[in-house]
């Protein structure tokens, strides 16, 4: 009868890595197609993102510098040039701070050529997809407004006024877009709208420039005047 070995703890454990390793290495040589692909998947995964942020920081660059030629072009007063230049950054550097920039300045060139139809669409692109600076989407909304205003089309003037005014009530031209308000709800005969923004005026700018001319827009119209 043979004697039976009696292993130690510490030789159990040596036993248990030693088969965990074998199977561990048969496991590989049977699939090492799944492992291999699975580190250049990553790999792939590392190169692509340090791609993606270098061909980011490119097209920002180039954006940046075919803005500044449309500036120089606006500048020498090339303003058609300027104008297909800023509609390529648009359109080609969609997303980047470039863009958002070119957006605004073309609502800018379109409305001094009296492109007003085209000025309204880039000012309201602007105000729909650049709306986090308030500064801006307020001159964006009062852009629209003086496109309408051109136009004859004072009930829409009126109200993208009011939306200015509403975009940035503590902006610096708070109190010019109050009075562009008032002047168009005035032409368009919309009474309770032009007191609504008077009342507005005379409250936050009571014997201001500003506000001695609201009353005169709003009172030359026939408006009866109040009682003192």
């Amino acid at each position: 009868m043979q004697n039976k070995v009696k292993l130690t703890k510490r030789q159990i454990k040596e036993d248990k890595f030693t088969t965990f390793m074998l199977e561990s290495k048969q496991k590989f040589l049977d699939n090492w197609q799944f492992y291999v692909i699975g580190v250049v998947g990553v790999v792939l995964v590392i190169a692509a993102i340090g791609y993606y942020v270098n061909s980011q920081a490119d097209k920002e660059e180039e954006s940046a510098y075919k803005f500044a030629r449309a500036l120089l072009d606006y500048r020498n007063g090339n303003n058609q040039i300027a104008i297909l230049s800023l509609n390529q950054i648009v359109d080609d550097y969609g997303g980047t701070t470039v863009a958002k920039e070119a957006t605004f300045m073309l609502g800018q060139v379109n409305f001094e050529n009296k492109n007003y139809a085209e000025a309204i669409r880039f000012f309201e692109k602007y105000s729909r997809e650049y709306s986090a600076d308030k500064y801006y989407l307020a001159a964006a909304l009062a852009g629209v407004a003086a496109s309408y205003e051109n136009q004859g089309n004072y009930a829409e003037a009126g109200q993208k006024y009011a939306d200015a005014c509403e975009a940035f009530p503590d902006g610096p031209m708070y109190g010019d877009y109050q009075l562009g308000a008032v002047r168009n709800f005035v032409l368009a005969d919309n009474v309770e709208n032009a007191q609504a923004h008077l009342d507005i005026i005379l409250d936050k700018f009571k014997g201001t420039a500003t506000a001695i001319k609201a009353e005169r827009m709003f009172y030359e119209k026939g408006r009866p005047q109040p009682q003192t």
